[in-house]
C-alpha cells in the first residue's frame, strides 16, 4: 500500500492505494466522484476522461499512483464557482448534446481540452477530436452542434 495526494477539483485529496490501483477506482469509489465513468474496461470508450495536469487522461487506465501530486480534473470541477453550468455544460444542455448522458463526462472533458487547443476547430476537427469517444445514442450529431456552439461558432453542420 501506498500514500497519494493528488489536488483533485482544487481540493487537496489523499488516498491509500495498491499499485494496482487505478485512478478512476479511487476517484468512484475512493472520492465518491461518480461522474467519471467506467464503460468499457478497455480504454476504448473515452466515458472516464479527466484532465491530469491540464492534460486528457483515461483514468480506467491510469494508475493511481501516477497520479501522486497531480492536478485532477473531473466533470463534477467543470461547473462555474457558482455552481452554475460552465459553458460547455451549457452548450450540451442548449443543443440538447445528451441522451441517456452516460458518455456525456468524457465528451465535456475531452471538448474542453479540444477547446483549449484549437479555440474554433472546424466541424471536421471536432469530430476527429472525439473519435475515442463513444456514444451509443445521440449519433454525434448535437455533441459536435453543442461543441461548435461552446467555441463561439455557427451550428449549423454538414449532412453526415
Amino acid at each position: 500500500m501506498a500514500q497519494i495526494s493528488i489536488t483533485i477539483n482544487g481540493k487537496s485529496a489523499s488516498a491509500e492505494v495498491e499499485g494496482r490501483t487505478l485512478l478512476s477506482e479511487v476517484l468512484r469509489d475512493g472520492l465518491r466522484l461518480t461522474g467519471t465513468h467506467i464503460g468499457c474496461d478497455t480504454s476504448q470508450c473515452g466515458a472516464c476522461l479527466v484532465h491530469v495536469n491540464g492534460q486528457l487522461a483515461k483514468s480506467c487506465t491510469m494508475l493511481a499512483l501516477e497520479a501522486d501530486g497531480a492536478e485532477v480534473r473531473t466533470i463534477e470541477g467543470m461547473a462555474n464557482d457558482d455552481g452554475s453550468l460552465g459553458d460547455i455544460q451549457q452548450a450540451f444542455q442548449d443543443h440538447h448534446g445528451l441522451q441517456c448522458g452516460f458518455c456525456t463526462p468524457g465528451m465535456i472533458m475531452a471538448a474542453t481540452s479540444l477547446l483549449r487547443e484549437n479555440p474554433k476547430p472546424t466541424e471536421a476537427e471536432v469530430r476527429a477530436y472525439l473519435e475515442g469517444n463513444m456514444c451509443r445514442c445521440t449519433g454525434y450529431h448535437n455533441i459536435i452542434k453543442a461543441i461548435m456552439a461552446a467555441s463561439g461558432q455557427d451550428v449549423t453542420l454538414a449532412a453526415h
